[in-house]
Order: C-alpha cells, then sequence, then structure tokens
C-alpha cells in the first residue's frame, strides 16, 4: 500500500517516514526541501533499511503532482507540506494562506479526479484559539486562532471536511500539540532553517553556542512562573500515532464520510522556564536566556486532553519531557559532527 507524505523531510513528516516504513507500508515523499534537507533521505534509509521514493519539488507545481500519481497507486496521504511558524505567518499571511492551503487543495483535486480516499492531515491545537478551560479535548469549541498560521489550519480543516462530505473521504484531523525531541538513532530531528522559530530547536543551539542567548518571549502571563505554557509531545510518540491514525481509516469499510479528529499531545502542560530547566538537567548543560516582550500570536496556555486517542486508536504519548529533550542534545551532537 503506496502512502504519499508531503513534506516527509521535515521534522515530523521524516519520523512518520520511519514509522510507515517499519509497518510495510510504501512510501512516496513529496518534499521542496524549504525546510529539510537532503542528507535526512539517506538518513531515514540507514534507520529502516528500506528507501522511499522522492520527489523534490513544491505541490503548487500541479503538473508535476499529477505526474506523481501517475506513477504510483497512491492508496492515501499524510500530509505535512505547510509552512509552520507562527511568527513568521503574522509578517506573511499571503504566503501562509498560498502555500499552506494551495498545496493542500492540489493533492485534493488528484484524489477527486482518481477516487481517492485516505487523507491525514497535520493540523494543529492552534485551532482551539485560547481556549477557556483545560485541558482541551475534541469537543472545546473553535475560536478564530490567534495567529495567521493558526488560521490556514483551521482553514484547511474545514477544505478537508467539504471535500469528505462530497466525495466520501476518510479523514483524520490530527491535532497536535508541541512536538519535540529527535530519533533515538541521533539521526533524525528538528532542522531549523536559518534562527529558530520553535522554543526547545532555539534551546538546543542556545546550548551548543551557536546562540548567544534563548529569548523568552513574555514572562508575565498569569501563570506560576509568568512564561506561557504548552503541551510538549515527543517526536516519535506523534509519528507512531499518524499510523495508528491511517489503519484505522484504511481499516474502515463504511461508504459514507469519514472525519475523524483526535488531540495529540500528553495532557501535562509545562512553561517555558520548565522546558529549559528540564533541559539542563537532562544534559548537564547552561542555558543563558533573557526575557523578552510577548510575541504577536502566542496563548497563554494550551495542553490537551488525549482521551479520544487512546479509546479509538490505542494510542498514547508514552515519553518524559526530560528523555525527550536529551534525544535533542544527541541530535545537536550529530549535526556538530556534520559541520
Amino acid at each position: 500500500m503506496a502512502i504519499l507524505v508531503t513534506g516527509g523531510l521535515g521534522y515530523i513528516g521524516s519520523h512518520t517516514v520511519v514509522e510507515l516504513l517499519n509497518n510495510n507500508f510504501e512510501v512516496v515523499i513529496v518534499d521542496d526541501l524549504s525546510n529539510s534537507e537532503k542528507f535526512i533521505l539517506k538518513n531515514i534509509e540507514e534507520i529502516t533499511g528500506k528507501k522511499p521514493v522522492f520527489y523534490p519539488f513544491d505541490l503548487k507545481r500541479k503538473e508535476l503532482l499529477t505526474q506523481v500519481f501517475d506513477a504510483h497507486p497512491i492508496d492515501g496521504c499524510i500530509n505535512f507540506a505547510a509552512s509552520k511558524a507562527v511568527g513568521e505567518s503574522q509578517i506573511k499571511p499571503i504566503d501562509y494562506y498560498e502555500n499552506n492551503l494551495f498545496s493542500l487543495i492540489n493533492v485534493l483535486q488528484e484524489f477527486k479526479t482518481r477516487g481517492i480516499s485516505n487523507f491525514i492531515f497535520s493540523s494543529s491545537c492552534t485551532v482551539y484559539g485560547q481556549a477557556d478551560t483545560m485541558p482541551i479535548d475534541e469537543n472545546t469549541p473553535l475560536k478564530a486562532p490567534e495567529s495567521v498560521y493558526g488560521k490556514t489550519k483551521q482553514m484547511g480543516e474545514e477544505i478537508l471536511k467539504d471535500f469528505a462530505k462530497a466525495h466520501q473521504g476518510k479523514i483524520s484531523l490530527l491535532r497536535y500539540f508541541n512536538p519535540i525531541g529527535a530519533h533515538p538513532s541521533g539521526k533524525l530531528g528538528e532542522l531549523p532553517i536559518g534562527i529558530p522559530n520553535n522554543l526547545v530547536p532555539y534551546v538546543m543551539q542556545t546550548a551548543a553556542g551557536i546562540r548567544e542567548k534563548l529569548s523568552i518571549w513574555g514572562n508575565d502571563y498569569p501563570t506560576e512562573d509568568g512564561t506561557a505554557i504548552r503541551d510538549y509531545i515527543y517526536v516519535v510518540d506523534l509519528a507512531k500515532a499518524h499510523v495508528a491514525a491511517l489503519k484505522r481509516l484504511i481499516e474502515n469499510q463504511s461508504e459514507e464520510a469519514v472525519i475523524d479528529i483526535y488531540n495529540l499531545g500528553t495532557g501535562k502542560g509545562s512553561s517555558v522556564l520548565e522546558v529549559v530547566k528540564a533541559f539542563e538537567t537532562a544534559n548537564n548543560v547552561q542555558v543563558p536566556y533573557q526575557i523578552c516582550d510577548r510575541r504577536e500570536g502566542d496563548i497563554t496556555i494550551a495542553y490537551a486532553n488525549a482521551d479520544k486517542a487512546e479509546k479509538e486508536l490505542n494510542w498514547k504519548s508514552e515519553t518524559p519531557l526530560q528523555e525527550a529533550l536529551r534525544t535533542v542534545w544527541e541530535w545537536q551532537k550529530y549535526l556538530a559532527t556534520r559541520n
């Protein structure tokens, strides 16, 4: 069974490709390498002993995408292809709408034409905005997201729901919280291009001396230590959830539309300062930091209720925060050997 993985050399995509290959799926990757590098493909092969098919192009190039579908009997898609930096999305809104939505629509056009139904969407807890109560479950009302990035995820979900209803699609919307960590092999991890936008890569690079100081965006939030709280989930745990969701869609023999929605998180919130201290403890390093003004588009607190995923997918996040952060440092040491 061949699965198209868009953005499959990116952070979450590459870990998911490993899990798909380990579960004997054939994998076809399309990735424009805008937020990844070619050596990741080689590392996937070293980890799994299997080589996925790879096409290096932008999904907005419809004619090339059609050629991929002509060449391979695609049975489903896991969609990771999207720009993902909250802060950048506020500065470049049109670029985010174009990249995150046009690429999705082009894949769905091929699905419609060819009668393919299994589709997993890389969504985000940002679709909830600042929720009124914690933890956040799948019945928590959606609010207008604070960021353009969040808006593209919410719009993507609506597009997929409409596709499912009109074309008997089988859709799984995976709303994940904050992925962190690296593969246990030390050969896959988050690879930000330029200055990191996410917390843990910035912590990693600061500890390594690549960055002078970590910028903590605000210490005046109504939390115990004044810094924002998120639910940090280990990326390998997250990747395994995608495989579980895919298997559930494939096994569903209904001829009706299927729209599954799952929150993927640990169920526990950790503040920015807690993450910094846990990283220092896990790796016996120091992370100098400075407090800056809040960043536009950020919310105060978000953590998941992932009971539905545990019940229906037989999945839950099992890796502790410190262990996830330990793998980050192993990934940094691997990257240092490449320089």
